[in-house]
């Protein structure tokens, strides 16, 4: 018996076209005889979830009677669910959206991490592997495969690769024909969206394919300071830490200069005097090393924020062309205290030592902003502090960290002389240390209380880093410092 209803449920993010998929459909039904009906519930990004686009699709009953139609999918009664990234994908199955046995299930299998799965403590990216089991065994049929690796391709929209995926599908009774004539119709960048549509069809009728992980050359270095920060790394420390250490070089000295790239090279080359084969111990303090010395301050983020090639990096994700202006909004909130961290060490303490100034200024710090960085007002200012770099050596927040790393080293180093699987560990703690403002002043925190603790072994180190990456407030590592 032919069916005369099908539920379409589309959930995807602002600015990636689910409502123009979602009038794409139900044009393609209207050109066929049906009847169709839109409606949207909008969500806010990730935050609380994506916008979830509902389509009825309809033919009058054999007594010609119209159908009454829902407003919104209800679990279990949904044909076709189409999803936009994978986590979108796992929220539509924890919705019950997707049915076994009846419901077709299109998802993309690519990434776009949540603001709760970046603040992390520790990894907090949500488990893409179980999110795909389930999708097999949830639906009748599951059609997944990187839709943004597919549009970027085609110079496309994602919206035009899932409305390809769904046709090849076939669980609409609709020929090709039709939902090409759809996006003709629309007038819209008619050309790469017919493109797209066709990647996404080829894309649909293959295997299940999961997104290709982006590969980290080695870096070449390609100035003379650099070649000789290479080549004194490639002389004096074990074959396995080198990757790590070009890449730390490279790191550094993009964040502040080839002296700091050589401190970092110094600082190295003091622990693998205490390594042994396999040098394992080198490997790790040459990342975990790098990404300490690299701290995030302001100066560095006013640097990232208005960096040319992050500019290019928008423009192409919005694929505005050549014509059209482009302007990018930011939500910064600098606290006073990260302002002082920039100043020079001796101003900066002064000013948070003075309680009464302290608190009569930091009025000023106490709201975010709205920072249009493509703005020429906005643009200069934090030009001019990302300038500040030159001076970032004699810096409160400098002095800090410098002091903080070598207390680190030496307590590594130490360790190494009679315990390397022990000393591994302790550079491993260095994971602890993340980000900036609230989440920096946690890591840090459960750092140095588990240094404070002296941890005696590599199993004891290493249990306590666990504890305090499973929850922000501190509480597992807690129990787990009495139970030391």
């Amino acid at each position: 018996m032919q069916q005369n209803r099908f539920s379409i449920a589309i959930l995807a993010l602002g600015g990636q076209g689910g409502g123009v998929l979602a009038d794409w459909i139900q044009h393609i039904a209207r050109e066929a005889g049906w009847l169709a009906q839109g409606t949207s519930v909008p969500g806010v990004a990730q935050r609380t979830g994506s916008t979830v686009y509902y389509v009825e699709l309809a033919t009058p009953d054999d007594e010609g009677r119209t159908p009454i139609m829902a407003q919104m999918p209800m679990p279990g009664d949904v044909d076709i669910v189409v999803a936009s990234e994978l986590m979108e994908t796992g929220r539509a199955l924890l919705r019950g959206f997707s049915t076994a046995g009846r419901t077709t299930l299109i998802g993309s299998t690519h990434r776009i991490y949540a603001i709760s799965e970046k603040a992390a403590m520790s990894d907090g990216r949500g488990n893409g592997d179980a999110i795909v089991a389930a999708a097999g065994e949830r639906s009748k049929r599951f059609i997944g495969f990187d839709m943004e690796a597919a549009a970027e391709g085609t110079n496309s929209v994602i919206s035009a690769v899932m409305f390809g995926a769904l046709a090849a599908s076939g669980a609409l009774p609709f020929g090709r024909d039709l939902y090409e004539k759809a996006i003709r119709d629309s007038g819209i960048a008619v050309a790469t969206n017919l493109a797209g549509f066709d990647a996404g069809w080829r894309a649909a009728e293959g295997a299940l394919t999961m997104p290709v992980e982006e590969s980290h050359p080695v870096p070449q270095a390609s100035t003379t300071v650099g070649k000789a920060l290479e080549a004194r790394a490639r002389a004096n420390l074990p074959e396995a830490a080198i990757p790590n250490a070009l890449h730390g070089i490279q790191r550094l000295m993009d964040y502040q200069d080839a002296a700091y790239a050589g401190l970092f090279l110094e600082r190295l080359e003091s622990v693998a005097a205490k390594d042994q084969s396999p040098f394992t111990l080198t490997a790790e303090a040459a990342r975990h090393l790098a990404l300490w010395m690299s701290y995030e301050d302001s100066i560095r983020v006013a640097d990232l924020k208005t960096r040319e090639t992050r500019i290019a990096r928008v423009r192409g994700e919005v694929k505005a062309s050549d014509e059209q202006l482009l302007t990018i909004t930011e939500f910064m909130h600098p606290r006073l205290r990260e302002i002082c961290e920039i100043l020079p060490a001796r101003l900066g303490r002064a000013i948070l030592s003075n309680e009464m100034f302290s608190r009569s200024i930091s009025g000023f710090f106490t709201h975010g902003r709205h920072v249009e960085t493509t703005s020429l007002r906005w643009f200069l200012l934090l030009r001019t502090l990302a300038g500040m770099r030159r001076w970032r050596p004699i810096s409160m927040r400098f002095a800090d960290e410098q002091a903080r790393i070598e207390t680190w080293l030496e307590r590594v180093r130490t360790a190494a002389a009679s315990d390397n699987a022990l000393a591994i560990e302790l550079v491993r703690c260095q994971r602890l240390i993340k980000g900036y403002c609230d989440t920096f002043e946690r890591g840090l925190g459960n750092f140095e209380r588990i240094m404070a603790a002296q941890p005696q072994s590599a199993e004891e180190v290493s249990r306590l880093c666990t504890a305090a990456l499973s929850d922000e407030g501190g509480q597992a590592l807690e129990e787990a410092l009495k139970a030391a």
